[in-house]
Protein backbone atom coordinates (compact mmCIF):
# COMPACT_ATOMS: atom_id res chain seq x y z
CA UNK A 1 0.00 0.00 0.00
CA UNK A 2 0.86 3.46 -0.82
CA UNK A 3 -0.94 6.67 0.53
CA UNK A 4 -0.53 10.07 -1.43
CA UNK A 5 -1.58 13.53 1.10
CA UNK A 6 -2.35 16.93 -0.53
CA UNK A 7 -4.24 19.93 0.60
CA UNK A 8 -5.33 20.43 -2.81
CA UNK A 9 -6.58 17.10 -4.58
CA UNK A 10 -7.97 17.29 -8.08
CA UNK A 11 -11.04 15.76 -8.34
CA UNK A 12 -14.00 15.99 -10.67
CA UNK A 13 -16.41 17.43 -8.12
CA UNK A 14 -13.65 19.99 -7.06
CA UNK A 15 -10.58 20.41 -5.33
CA UNK A 16 -10.19 19.48 -1.83
CA UNK A 17 -7.64 18.18 0.91
CA UNK A 18 -7.54 14.45 1.15
CA UNK A 19 -5.51 11.58 1.70
CA UNK A 20 -5.58 9.17 -1.41
CA UNK A 21 -4.59 5.08 -0.83
CA UNK A 22 -2.96 2.90 -3.66
CA UNK A 23 -3.18 -0.84 -3.48
CA UNK A 24 -1.63 -3.04 -6.07
CA UNK A 25 -1.60 0.03 -8.82
CA UNK A 26 -4.99 1.14 -8.17
CA UNK A 27 -6.96 4.11 -6.17
CA UNK A 28 -8.16 2.16 -3.02
CA UNK A 29 -9.68 4.82 -1.14
CA UNK A 30 -9.75 8.25 -0.91
CA UNK A 31 -9.89 9.46 3.17
CA UNK A 32 -10.36 12.43 4.88
CA UNK A 33 -7.18 14.75 4.59
CA UNK A 34 -4.45 13.78 7.44
CA UNK A 35 -6.76 10.51 8.56
CA UNK A 36 -4.29 7.44 6.90
CA UNK A 37 -1.55 6.25 9.15
CA UNK A 38 1.41 4.69 6.67
CA UNK A 39 5.22 4.73 7.04
CA UNK A 40 5.44 5.43 3.17
CA UNK A 41 3.18 8.15 3.02
CA UNK A 42 4.18 11.16 0.44
CA UNK A 43 3.29 14.61 1.97
CA UNK A 44 2.75 16.49 -0.75
CA UNK A 45 1.60 19.42 1.48
CA UNK A 46 0.68 22.24 -0.78
CA UNK A 47 1.40 20.65 -3.85
CA UNK A 48 -1.72 19.79 -5.90
CA UNK A 49 -2.36 16.45 -6.79
CA UNK A 50 -3.64 15.81 -10.20
CA UNK A 51 -4.87 12.99 -12.55
CA UNK A 52 -2.36 12.25 -15.03
CA UNK A 53 -2.99 13.56 -18.18
CA UNK A 54 -4.37 11.74 -21.11
CA UNK A 55 -3.30 13.13 -24.11
CA UNK A 56 -4.92 11.19 -27.35
CA UNK A 57 -2.66 13.29 -30.46
CA UNK A 58 0.93 12.09 -30.05
CA UNK A 59 3.03 11.78 -33.12
CA UNK A 60 5.76 9.55 -31.94
CA UNK A 61 7.15 8.63 -35.21
CA UNK A 62 9.00 5.03 -34.75
CA UNK A 63 9.52 3.00 -36.27
CA UNK A 64 10.85 4.35 -39.46
CA UNK A 65 11.59 8.73 -38.53
CA UNK A 66 13.11 7.58 -35.25
CA UNK A 67 15.13 10.43 -35.76
CA UNK A 68 12.12 12.78 -35.63
CA UNK A 69 11.03 11.39 -32.40
CA UNK A 70 10.70 7.88 -30.83
CA UNK A 71 9.13 6.18 -27.83
CA UNK A 72 11.82 5.99 -25.56
CA UNK A 73 12.30 10.23 -25.66
CA UNK A 74 8.28 11.03 -26.38
CA UNK A 75 7.61 9.41 -23.29
CA UNK A 76 10.13 10.36 -21.10
CA UNK A 77 8.95 14.21 -22.03
CA UNK A 78 5.13 12.80 -21.64
CA UNK A 79 5.70 12.14 -18.06
CA UNK A 80 7.94 14.83 -17.30
CA UNK A 81 4.94 17.28 -18.59
CA UNK A 82 2.25 15.22 -16.00
CA UNK A 83 1.59 12.90 -18.99
CA UNK A 84 0.73 9.20 -18.28
CA UNK A 85 -1.16 8.40 -20.99
CA UNK A 86 -0.67 8.67 -24.72
CA UNK A 87 -2.48 7.94 -28.10
CA UNK A 88 -0.21 7.56 -30.87
CA UNK A 89 -0.84 8.80 -34.45
CA UNK A 90 -0.76 6.52 -37.58
CA UNK A 91 1.13 8.24 -39.74
CA UNK A 92 4.89 9.85 -39.81
CA UNK A 93 6.10 6.43 -39.00
CA UNK A 94 7.45 4.16 -41.82
CA UNK A 95 5.05 2.28 -42.47
CA UNK A 96 1.78 4.02 -41.10
CA UNK A 97 -0.49 2.36 -38.68
CA UNK A 98 -3.01 1.20 -41.83
CA UNK A 99 -2.74 -2.92 -41.30
CA UNK A 100 -2.23 -5.20 -38.45
CA UNK A 101 1.15 -5.90 -39.58
CA UNK A 102 2.40 -2.00 -39.21
CA UNK A 103 0.18 -2.07 -36.07
CA UNK A 104 2.47 -5.05 -35.01
CA UNK A 105 5.77 -3.14 -36.02
CA UNK A 106 4.84 -0.26 -34.02
CA UNK A 107 3.78 -2.87 -30.72
CA UNK A 108 7.23 -3.99 -31.46
CA UNK A 109 8.87 -0.98 -31.17
CA UNK A 110 7.14 0.72 -28.47
CA UNK A 111 7.25 -2.25 -25.91
CA UNK A 112 10.62 -2.26 -24.52
CA UNK A 113 11.07 1.47 -24.59
CA UNK A 114 7.99 3.69 -22.74
CA UNK A 115 8.29 5.38 -19.64
CA UNK A 116 3.97 5.40 -19.69
CA UNK A 117 0.86 3.74 -20.88
CA UNK A 118 0.34 4.17 -25.17
CA UNK A 119 -2.41 2.72 -27.08
CA UNK A 120 -2.63 3.45 -30.85
CA UNK A 121 -4.87 4.75 -33.67
CA UNK A 122 -5.64 2.99 -37.09
CA UNK A 123 -4.96 5.07 -40.33
CA UNK A 124 -7.96 5.42 -42.67
CA UNK A 125 -5.97 6.67 -45.38
CA UNK A 126 -8.60 5.85 -48.74
CA UNK A 127 -7.04 2.10 -48.61
CA UNK A 128 -8.83 -1.31 -48.54
CA UNK A 129 -12.06 -0.84 -45.98
CA UNK A 130 -10.97 -4.49 -45.23
CA UNK A 131 -7.88 -3.28 -43.06
CA UNK A 132 -10.44 -1.23 -40.59
CA UNK A 133 -11.67 -4.26 -39.36
CA UNK A 134 -8.69 -5.97 -38.87
CA UNK A 135 -6.97 -2.94 -36.79
CA UNK A 136 -10.27 -2.52 -34.83
CA UNK A 137 -10.37 -6.30 -33.80
CA UNK A 138 -7.05 -5.83 -33.19
CA UNK A 139 -7.46 -3.17 -30.77
CA UNK A 140 -6.93 0.20 -32.01
CA UNK A 141 -8.63 3.04 -30.31
CA UNK A 142 -10.20 4.52 -33.85
CA UNK A 143 -9.44 5.90 -36.94
CA UNK A 144 -7.16 9.30 -37.84
CA UNK A 145 -8.32 10.51 -41.38
CA UNK A 146 -7.58 13.50 -43.56
CA UNK A 147 -9.62 15.42 -45.66
CA UNK A 148 -6.88 17.24 -47.11
CA UNK A 149 -3.06 16.46 -48.33
CA UNK A 150 -1.72 14.74 -45.01
CA UNK A 151 2.19 16.34 -45.48
CA UNK A 152 3.53 12.95 -46.10
CA UNK A 153 3.11 10.57 -48.98
CA UNK A 154 2.17 7.55 -47.53
CA UNK A 155 -0.51 8.31 -45.83
CA UNK A 156 -3.46 9.70 -48.21
CA UNK A 157 -6.45 11.95 -47.47
CA UNK A 158 -9.90 10.90 -48.32
CA UNK A 159 -11.37 12.41 -51.70
CA UNK A 160 -14.50 12.40 -52.77
CA UNK A 161 -17.45 9.25 -52.05
CA UNK A 162 -13.93 7.70 -49.83
CA UNK A 163 -15.27 9.46 -46.75
CA UNK A 164 -18.61 8.58 -46.69
CA UNK A 165 -17.75 4.59 -46.89
CA UNK A 166 -14.83 5.53 -44.44
CA UNK A 167 -17.50 6.76 -41.83
CA UNK A 168 -20.12 3.94 -43.18
CA UNK A 169 -17.08 1.38 -41.98
CA UNK A 170 -16.56 3.06 -38.92
CA UNK A 171 -20.07 3.08 -38.05
CA UNK A 172 -20.92 -0.20 -38.60
CA UNK A 173 -17.55 -1.16 -36.45
CA UNK A 174 -18.83 1.56 -33.64
CA UNK A 175 -15.20 2.96 -34.10
CA UNK A 176 -14.67 6.41 -33.91
CA UNK A 177 -13.01 8.15 -36.47
CA UNK A 178 -10.51 11.22 -36.16
CA UNK A 179 -10.63 13.78 -38.75
CA UNK A 180 -8.01 16.36 -39.65
CA UNK A 181 -10.74 18.89 -40.87
CA UNK A 182 -9.16 21.07 -43.24
CA UNK A 183 -11.00 21.44 -47.23
CA UNK A 184 -8.22 21.36 -49.98
CA UNK A 185 -10.14 23.39 -52.76
CA UNK A 186 -10.06 26.46 -50.57
CA UNK A 187 -6.57 26.09 -49.32
CA UNK A 188 -6.02 25.88 -53.08
CA UNK A 189 -7.94 29.10 -53.44
CA UNK A 190 -5.88 30.95 -50.59
CA UNK A 191 -2.80 32.80 -51.55
CA UNK A 192 0.05 30.66 -51.57
CA UNK A 193 2.78 30.88 -48.70
CA UNK A 194 6.07 32.03 -49.48
CA UNK A 195 8.74 33.11 -47.39
CA UNK A 196 9.16 33.72 -43.75
CA UNK A 197 6.52 36.21 -43.38
CA UNK A 198 4.18 34.39 -40.85
CA UNK A 199 1.13 36.76 -42.10
CA UNK A 200 1.59 35.15 -45.21
CA UNK A 201 1.55 31.71 -43.94
CA UNK A 202 -1.83 32.47 -42.47
CA UNK A 203 -2.96 34.32 -45.02
CA UNK A 204 -2.78 30.64 -46.95
CA UNK A 205 -4.74 28.72 -44.38
CA UNK A 206 -7.83 31.07 -43.99
CA UNK A 207 -10.83 29.94 -41.14
CA UNK A 208 -12.97 29.04 -44.35
CA UNK A 209 -10.44 26.36 -44.58
CA UNK A 210 -11.22 24.47 -41.38
CA UNK A 211 -15.19 25.86 -41.63
CA UNK A 212 -15.87 24.36 -45.24
CA UNK A 213 -13.90 20.61 -44.19
CA UNK A 214 -16.18 20.89 -40.70
CA UNK A 215 -19.23 21.63 -42.57
CA UNK A 216 -18.88 18.18 -45.06
CA UNK A 217 -17.82 16.34 -42.40
CA UNK A 218 -21.22 16.75 -40.21
CA UNK A 219 -23.28 16.37 -43.41
CA UNK A 220 -21.43 13.03 -44.04
CA UNK A 221 -21.79 12.16 -40.36
CA UNK A 222 -25.53 12.80 -40.56
CA UNK A 223 -25.76 10.54 -43.45
CA UNK A 224 -23.70 7.52 -41.90
CA UNK A 225 -24.74 7.64 -38.53
CA UNK A 226 -21.06 7.54 -37.80
CA UNK A 227 -19.05 9.07 -34.43
CA UNK A 228 -16.64 11.67 -35.32
CA UNK A 229 -14.03 13.72 -33.48
CA UNK A 230 -12.56 17.12 -34.95
CA UNK A 231 -8.79 17.06 -34.38
CA UNK A 232 -6.99 20.29 -33.15
CA UNK A 233 -9.68 22.90 -33.90
CA UNK A 234 -7.65 26.21 -34.53
CA UNK A 235 -10.50 28.76 -35.64
CA UNK A 236 -13.23 29.34 -33.39
CA UNK A 237 -15.57 29.90 -35.97
CA UNK A 238 -16.37 26.29 -36.71
CA UNK A 239 -17.45 25.86 -32.74
CA UNK A 240 -20.97 27.04 -34.17
CA UNK A 241 -21.18 24.55 -36.57
CA UNK A 242 -20.90 21.78 -34.37
CA UNK A 243 -22.92 22.76 -31.47
CA UNK A 244 -25.60 23.25 -33.66
CA UNK A 245 -24.71 19.41 -35.36
CA UNK A 246 -24.65 18.23 -31.27
CA UNK A 247 -28.28 19.99 -31.00
CA UNK A 248 -29.29 17.46 -34.45
CA UNK A 249 -27.96 14.57 -32.68
CA UNK A 250 -24.89 14.47 -34.57
CA UNK A 251 -22.09 12.41 -32.76
CA UNK A 252 -19.30 14.74 -33.11
CA UNK A 253 -16.90 16.31 -30.43
CA UNK A 254 -13.59 18.53 -30.83
CA UNK A 255 -10.06 19.25 -29.28
CA UNK A 256 -7.87 21.92 -29.20
CA UNK A 257 -4.15 22.28 -28.91
CA UNK A 258 -2.22 24.11 -26.17
CA UNK A 259 -0.31 26.07 -28.79
CA UNK A 260 -4.15 27.13 -29.67
CA UNK A 261 -4.78 28.29 -26.39
CA UNK A 262 -1.15 29.99 -25.41
CA UNK A 263 0.08 31.70 -28.42
CA UNK A 264 -1.37 34.69 -30.90
CA UNK A 265 -0.20 35.32 -34.11
CA UNK A 266 1.45 38.65 -33.14
CA UNK A 267 3.53 36.55 -30.71
CA UNK A 268 5.36 34.17 -33.97
CA UNK A 269 8.34 36.27 -35.56
CA UNK A 270 8.72 36.15 -39.17
CA UNK A 271 11.23 33.20 -39.71
CA UNK A 272 10.29 31.30 -36.37
CA UNK A 273 8.89 28.11 -37.91
CA UNK A 274 8.91 25.78 -35.01
CA UNK A 275 5.21 27.61 -34.55
CA UNK A 276 3.95 26.51 -38.30
CA UNK A 277 1.59 24.26 -37.99
CA UNK A 278 -1.49 23.50 -39.94
CA UNK A 279 -4.37 24.44 -39.31
CA UNK A 280 -2.48 27.58 -38.11
CA UNK A 281 -2.14 29.34 -34.88
CA UNK A 282 -4.15 32.47 -35.17
CA UNK A 283 -5.01 36.11 -33.88
CA UNK A 284 -5.77 36.92 -30.20
CA UNK A 285 -9.66 37.43 -31.22
CA UNK A 286 -9.62 34.12 -32.47
CA UNK A 287 -7.77 32.77 -29.03
CA UNK A 288 -10.75 34.40 -26.64
CA UNK A 289 -13.26 32.66 -28.69
CA UNK A 290 -11.54 29.30 -28.50
CA UNK A 291 -11.47 29.54 -24.62
CA UNK A 292 -15.19 30.39 -24.57
CA UNK A 293 -15.28 27.00 -26.45
CA UNK A 294 -13.83 25.15 -23.94
CA UNK A 295 -15.77 27.36 -20.97
CA UNK A 296 -19.18 25.95 -22.99
CA UNK A 297 -18.13 22.61 -23.74
CA UNK A 298 -18.28 22.43 -27.34
CA UNK A 299 -14.62 22.20 -27.29
CA UNK A 300 -14.25 18.67 -25.25
CA UNK A 301 -10.86 18.08 -24.68
CA UNK A 302 -7.05 19.96 -25.03
CA UNK A 303 -4.33 17.36 -26.53
CA UNK A 304 -0.44 18.40 -27.71
CA UNK A 305 -0.60 17.12 -31.24
CA UNK A 306 3.03 16.61 -30.87
CA UNK A 307 4.68 16.72 -34.06
CA UNK A 308 8.31 17.03 -33.83
CA UNK A 309 10.89 16.88 -36.64
CA UNK A 310 14.45 17.37 -37.18
CA UNK A 311 15.70 20.85 -36.89
CA UNK A 312 17.05 20.91 -40.38
CA UNK A 313 13.43 20.70 -41.61
CA UNK A 314 12.39 23.73 -39.96
CA UNK A 315 13.90 26.18 -42.43
CA UNK A 316 12.91 29.47 -42.24
CA UNK A 317 10.50 29.56 -45.00
CA UNK A 318 6.85 29.16 -44.08
CA UNK A 319 6.02 27.32 -47.25
CA UNK A 320 8.70 24.62 -47.00
CA UNK A 321 9.16 23.75 -43.71
CA UNK A 322 7.43 21.09 -42.22
CA UNK A 323 4.37 21.50 -39.83
CA UNK A 324 4.34 20.78 -36.43
CA UNK A 325 4.82 22.06 -32.98
CA UNK A 326 6.64 20.07 -30.30
CA UNK A 327 5.57 20.55 -26.82
CA UNK A 328 4.25 17.32 -25.60
CA UNK A 329 6.26 18.20 -21.86
CA UNK A 330 5.25 21.86 -21.44
CA UNK A 331 1.60 21.44 -22.72
CA UNK A 332 0.02 21.53 -18.90
CA UNK A 333 1.56 24.85 -17.97
CA UNK A 334 1.02 26.41 -21.45
CA UNK A 335 -3.00 26.09 -20.95
CA UNK A 336 -2.92 26.16 -16.91
CA UNK A 337 -0.76 29.38 -17.72
CA UNK A 338 -3.71 30.94 -19.53
CA UNK A 339 -6.03 29.16 -17.59
CA UNK A 340 -5.58 30.49 -14.93
CA UNK A 341 -5.50 34.16 -15.95
CA UNK A 342 -8.98 33.45 -16.96
CA UNK A 343 -10.94 32.10 -13.99
CA UNK A 344 -10.67 28.95 -14.87
CA UNK A 345 -9.50 26.53 -11.82
CA UNK A 346 -7.35 23.40 -11.52
CA UNK A 347 -10.80 21.12 -12.04
CA UNK A 348 -11.24 22.41 -15.37
CA UNK A 349 -7.95 22.08 -16.53
CA UNK A 350 -8.16 17.95 -15.64
CA UNK A 351 -11.55 17.74 -16.84
CA UNK A 352 -10.14 18.91 -20.31
CA UNK A 353 -6.94 17.21 -20.20
CA UNK A 354 -7.14 13.85 -18.39
CA UNK A 355 -10.80 13.06 -17.82
CA UNK A 356 -11.83 14.10 -21.23
CA UNK A 357 -9.31 12.78 -23.45
CA UNK A 358 -9.98 9.35 -21.40
CA UNK A 359 -13.71 9.51 -22.32
CA UNK A 360 -13.03 10.13 -25.85
CA UNK A 361 -10.16 6.87 -26.43
CA UNK A 362 -12.89 4.88 -23.68
CA UNK A 363 -10.02 4.78 -21.52
CA UNK A 364 -12.08 3.71 -18.29
CA UNK A 365 -9.17 2.91 -15.79
CA UNK A 366 -8.03 6.01 -16.70
CA UNK A 367 -8.45 10.19 -16.29
CA UNK A 368 -9.88 10.81 -13.05
CA UNK A 369 -8.39 10.55 -9.03
CA UNK A 370 -11.30 7.90 -8.02
CA UNK A 371 -11.90 4.96 -6.41
CA UNK A 372 -10.98 1.51 -8.93
CA UNK A 373 -8.91 3.60 -11.52
CA UNK A 374 -5.28 3.54 -11.93
CA UNK A 375 -3.58 5.64 -9.64
CA UNK A 376 -1.97 7.84 -12.61
CA UNK A 377 -0.90 10.85 -10.22
CA UNK A 378 1.03 14.21 -11.09
CA UNK A 379 2.37 16.37 -7.95
CA UNK A 380 1.80 20.14 -9.44
CA UNK A 381 2.94 23.37 -8.28
CA UNK A 382 0.25 25.65 -9.88
CA UNK A 383 1.48 28.90 -8.65
CA UNK A 384 5.42 28.52 -9.79
CA UNK A 385 6.81 30.28 -12.64
CA UNK A 386 8.95 29.33 -14.75
CA UNK A 387 10.78 30.40 -18.28
CA UNK A 388 11.09 27.17 -20.70
CA UNK A 389 14.57 25.84 -21.61
CA UNK A 390 14.21 23.75 -24.47
CA UNK A 391 17.69 22.20 -23.79
CA UNK A 392 15.84 21.00 -20.30
CA UNK A 393 12.83 19.19 -22.78
CA UNK A 394 13.26 15.43 -23.32
CA UNK A 395 11.90 14.43 -26.28
CA UNK A 396 14.47 14.01 -29.48
CA UNK A 397 15.00 17.58 -30.89
CA UNK A 398 15.01 21.35 -29.18
CA UNK A 399 13.12 23.02 -31.25
CA UNK A 400 9.60 24.59 -30.13
CA UNK A 401 7.64 27.57 -30.21
CA UNK A 402 7.82 27.70 -26.06
CA UNK A 403 11.53 28.37 -25.89
CA UNK A 404 11.86 31.18 -23.52
CA UNK A 405 8.31 31.46 -22.89
CA UNK A 406 7.00 32.64 -18.98
CA UNK A 407 4.42 29.74 -17.60
CA UNK A 408 2.89 29.47 -14.41
CA UNK A 409 2.63 25.47 -13.21
CA UNK A 410 5.68 23.43 -12.32
CA UNK A 411 5.45 19.00 -12.57
CA UNK A 412 7.41 17.70 -9.40
CA UNK A 413 6.75 14.41 -10.17
CA UNK A 414 4.86 11.73 -11.99
CA UNK A 415 3.52 8.34 -11.08
CA UNK A 416 1.76 5.70 -13.46
CA UNK A 417 -0.27 2.77 -11.11
CA UNK A 418 1.49 4.51 -7.98
CA UNK A 419 5.11 3.86 -9.36
CA UNK A 420 7.19 6.42 -9.31
CA UNK A 421 8.05 7.45 -13.21
CA UNK A 422 12.02 8.45 -12.66
CA UNK A 423 13.16 8.61 -16.65
CA UNK A 424 15.47 5.75 -15.55
CA UNK A 425 13.41 2.40 -16.12
CA UNK A 426 10.43 2.06 -18.52
CA UNK A 427 7.35 1.15 -16.65
CA UNK A 428 4.57 1.81 -19.54
CA UNK A 429 2.70 -0.67 -20.76
CA UNK A 430 1.00 -0.91 -23.88
CA UNK A 431 -2.72 -0.26 -24.38
CA UNK A 432 -5.13 -1.83 -26.39
CA UNK A 433 -9.37 -1.53 -26.41
CA UNK A 434 -11.33 -4.26 -25.78
CA UNK A 435 -15.21 -3.62 -26.37
CA UNK A 436 -16.24 -0.29 -24.10
CA UNK A 437 -12.89 -0.81 -22.28
CA UNK A 438 -8.94 -0.53 -22.29
CA UNK A 439 -6.70 -3.93 -21.49
CA UNK A 440 -2.74 -4.24 -20.93
CA UNK A 441 -2.18 -5.92 -24.78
Amino acid sequence: MTAFRSRRVVRPGGTRPADVVVQAGRIDAIEPFGSVSDPGLIDLGELALLPGLVDTHVHVDEPGRTSWEGFATATKAAAAGGVTTLIDMPLNCLPPTTTVESLAAKRAAAEPKIHVDVGFWGGAAGGDLGDLEKLHAGGVFGFKAFLSPSGVPEFGHLVGAALDETLAETARLGALCIVHAEAPEVIDAAPAAAGPTYARFLASRPPEVEHAAVARLIEAARRTSARVHVVHVSSAGVLPLIAAARSENVAITAETCPHYLFLTAADIADGDTSAKCCPPIREAANRDALWLGLASGVIDVVVSDHSPCPPELKTADFATAWGGVAGLQVGLPAVWTQAKQRGFGLTDVARWMSTGPAALAGLVAKGAIEIGRDADLVAFAPDAEFVVDAAQLHHRHANTPYAGRAMSGVVHATWLRGELVDGQAPRGQLLERRGDDAHVA
